[in-house]
């Protein structure tokens, strides 16, 4: 049998939000370039956040193993950066690796990120990416052109979501929606071995009707497996914490950042 089919020990780790994060923000203007190399093999994966102070964003995310090998990449889409970072985990085996983040946006809407590569030791000795059980909806199979959904109750601030296959290629969309196709945010997913790099993302839900929605977009001879479920639960009482949030609409009293949705 595979050591990678094998059952995993152990829990996968849980792994920090934006704000704990102890590398430098890095600006990436629109159009242009960055890139972060990893010479060491000690480093297993990486972690990978992008916000801005409340703007849309739209970036490639790259890992470059070698030349002209590009094993896993992502275009992501988030209507709003502050309140919606992308949070996200790349798998590094065998380095030397590089994470290439290009901001595809225009030149007024500059971003945030920083990768997450500081704590390696502590990342590497919680464990693989493997056990699927411990989340609320999973695992699942997803056929090719197939697609799933999971809606979450207003109290659910963040939700985690855990992507693989048994080895072959995974090409998938990820998608938050608010209301009927109203996206929030938007993955689009490709690694060229789904079991030696599965995809693990936290996915902000502020507000209530966010719904999860995982569309396998390979053809039916390349199913992969899914899980979600709820990372951060809060309690909201009031009528006005219950609401959606639309454009940022009170992210400056609720998220701590600017609020954009009142024309300020």
């Amino acid at each position: 049998m595979d050591a990678r089919l094998a059952p995993q020990a152990g829990p996968p780790p849980m792994y920090s939000p934006a704000r704990q994060l102890q590398s430098p923000d890095v600006i990436v203007q629109g159009g242009s370039l960055k890139t972060w190399a990893f010479s060491s093999p000690a480093v297993e994966r990486v972690q990978v956040v992008l916000k801005t102070e409340g703007r849309p964003f739209d970036a490639d995310v790259e890992l470059w193993a070698g030349p002209d090998n590009t094993p896993h990449k992502m275009r992501v889409y988030v209507e709003n950066g502050a309140t919606r970072p992308f949070n996200a985990v790349m798998e590094t085996p065998r380095g030397p690796n590089t994470v290439a983040v290009r901001n595809i946006g225009q030149l007024e809407f500059p971003m945030v990120e920083f990768p997450m590569a500081a704590q390696v030791e502590a990342v590497s000795a919680a464990g693989p990416l493997g056990d699927m059980e411990r989340f609320d909806h999973g695992p699942m199979t997803i056929q090719g052109g197939a697609l799933r959904t999971y809606p979450f109750d207003p109290n659910v601030d963040s939700v985690q979501v855990l992507l693989k296959t048994d080895g072959r290629p995974l090409n998938s969309r990820i998608e938050l929606l608010q209301g009927p196709n109203n996206n929030k945010q938007v993955i689009e997913l490709y690694t060229e071995d789904g079991l030696d790099r599965p995809f693990y993302a936290i996915i902000e839900t502020p507000g209530s009707g966010n719904v999860v929605r995982i569309v396998n977009t390979a053809t039916v001879e390349f199913p992969l497996t899914c899980s979600v479920g709820a990372y951060r639960h809060s309690e909201k009482d009031s009528f006005d914490e219950m609401q959606p949030v639309i454009s940022g609409y009170g992210a400056e009293n609720r998220y701590g950042g600017p609020d954009y949705g009142r024309g300020r």
